[in-house]
């Protein structure tokens, strides 16, 4: 499905004070918002994904899946500062005409959820029955709900935080150092910075999956190697796939954006910013998320006023938000028939 793009054509004023003009927002819609208006189900994407949420969601969203166009009317939106069809650093400057590249002004977690309201604004939605985002959708998510913890009935963060991590934001320093080692990137080209964002998305890599991970599928089967190991043929095969499909500015932004997340900032503290979350929440975490730890879902479980709570085991580190879709679909599926506060819910296989 195409993506469709919203322009919004009065000035965007950012959190850091600056302002876009000519803001447009890529999105993708599926299905059909019924008579009662009350079928909405809002994804926030996260870091390097786009709004075709039927594309990189498979088993959770589709045709024949828990989240389906026959009974929902789905909402993605493609996020502030990335290339899939929202303003991004690539995108021309009005003022000159030229791409922004460096130029682009800083952009916040705040900054993306002002856009996700303008969109939903344009589309008519006016309550969102469900708001659900993994990672960096997650941390947009949570945002919006305290915003406007009105507009969101049921809220859904998986494998995310509250205030980004001191260890969250250094491997994203450790990736933009590796971008910033290419001397390509100041060049201000579309292809600026190529190996730099090779080379870091090695490093993302690293948080997502895990040491088990690795090792298993990874594993040589021959004791004489002394070079050309699997692991690094791997990580230089993911680096290439990403420079294919995204540039190393929308990344070195999105990334700062990431370090920015603090819902207590400017509101008296993390607590006191959760404890104004109205919607009916459920917090998933993943006991081998490196990237981000169990502790922080359940910070989040523990703060939120009227939260569920679920966790599980996943080979694929924290990247099983997107691929452990069967465990998903369970856990959703319990807490959306439940009186969910203060309640952990156990994950019930399929047979």
């Amino acid at each position: 499905m195409s993506t469709e793009i919203y322009r919004y054509t009065q000035k965007f004023t950012l959190e850091c004070g600056k302002e876009l003009h000519e803001l447009e927002i890529g999105f993708n819609t599926y299905g059909k918002l019924n008579a009662n208006r009350d079928n909405v189900v809002w994804v926030c994407h996260a870091l390097t994904a786009n709004s075709d949420v039927l594309d990189w969601w498979k088993g959770l969203f589709g045709a024949e899946d828990f989240f389906n166009p026959d009974e929902h009317f789905i909402v993605c939106a493609n996020i502030l500062g990335s290339p899939y069809g929202t303003t991004h650093p690539l995108s021309l400057n009005p003022e000159n005409g030229e791409p922004y590249y460096l130029d682009f002004p800083e952009i916040t977690i705040r900054d993306m959820v002002q856009a996700h309201r303008l969109l939903a604004g344009h589309l008519g939605v006016d309550k969102i029955n469900i708001l659900i985002g993994g990672s960096l959708g997650g941390q947009q998510a949570m945002e919006w709900a305290i915003v406007e913890p009105d507009r969101i009935k049921n809220l859904i963060l998986i494998a995310t935080n509250a205030k980004h991590s001191a260890w969250g934001i250094a491997f994203n320093e450790s990736q933009r150092l590796a971008i910033s080692a290419d001397p390509t990137f100041y060049e201000n080209t579309p292809q600026g910075g190529s190996a730099g964002l090779k080379a870091a998305r090695s490093i993302a890599l690293l948080s997502y999956r895990g040491y088990k991970t690795y090792n298993i599928t990874q594993q040589e089967d021959s004791d004489s190697l002394t070079d050309g190991y699997k692991s690094a043929s791997y990580q230089n095969y993911q680096g290439q796939k990403l420079v294919n499909r995204y540039n190393a500015y929308s990344y070195w932004y999105l990334s700062k954006v990431m370090d920015s997340h603090n819902v207590g900032r400017n509101r008296g503290g993390v607590d006191k910013a959760l404890s104004l979350i109205k919607a009916k929440t459920l917090v998933i975490g993943i006991t081998s998320d490196v990237l981000f730890p169990i502790d922080e879902q359940r910070y989040l479980f523990q703060h939120i006023p009227k939260a569920a709570f679920a966790e599980f085991d996943s080979f694929y580190g924290h990247d099983g938000f997107l691929i452990e879709t069967e465990a998903l679909t369970n856990i959703i599926t319990s807490f959306l028939k439940t009186d969910v506060k203060g309640k952990i819910i156990e994950l019930q296989r399929i047979a």
